[in-house]
């Protein structure tokens, strides 16, 4: 019986520890370089991913105009949760969702680090995805500095 208790504990642990969205944390800028992703814990173990930065120059527009929901329309793409309700499996973070601002769709979505240090983010609609390579960048990127009104 002893035994048995033993392995449960270090089962049990080794379950929260591989919850943990930590490995996917961090500042990610997007594949196409318009925007910068911040991934953090939702506060129940797994990741969200917030729109933290955006190109203002390319971008289409400042609110999430072409969301279905009137209500949504006007809300900022900063600040905005893009990446959400994942599940682990082994070292991938899958069945989440992936809200695309520029055109007001939401898809699946599973995340990973690659070997190379890049997130893999990969989005879906039913079997068929596309993953892009989104790349670390670092917390005090000048992008990511916000001015204050004095």
């Amino acid at each position: 019986m002893r035994r048995f208790l033993l392995a449960a504990t270090v089962f049990a642990g080794l379950g929260a520890a591989h919850a943990n969205p930590s490995d996917v944390a961090g500042f990610w800028l997007t594949e196409s370089k318009g925007a910068i992703v911040e991934i953090a814990d939702c506060g129940d173990t797994t990741p969200c991913g917030v729109i933290v930065w955006y190109d203002e120059e390319t971008a289409t527009a400042h609110t999430d105009i072409h969301n279905p929901d009137p209500e949504l329309q006007t809300r900022p793409i900063v600040g905005m949760k893009m990446l959400t309700d994942f599940t682990r499996k082994g070292e991938r973070w899958r069945r989440g969702k992936i809200y695309n601002a520029e055109n007001g769709k939401t898809y699946g979505s599973g995340i990973n680090v690659r070997d190379d240090g890049n997130l893999a983010v990969k989005g879906c609609i039913g079997p068929i995805c596309q993953t892009q390579v989104w790349t670390p960048i670092a917390a005090d990127d000048p992008r990511l500095v916000t001015e204050v009104a004095s």
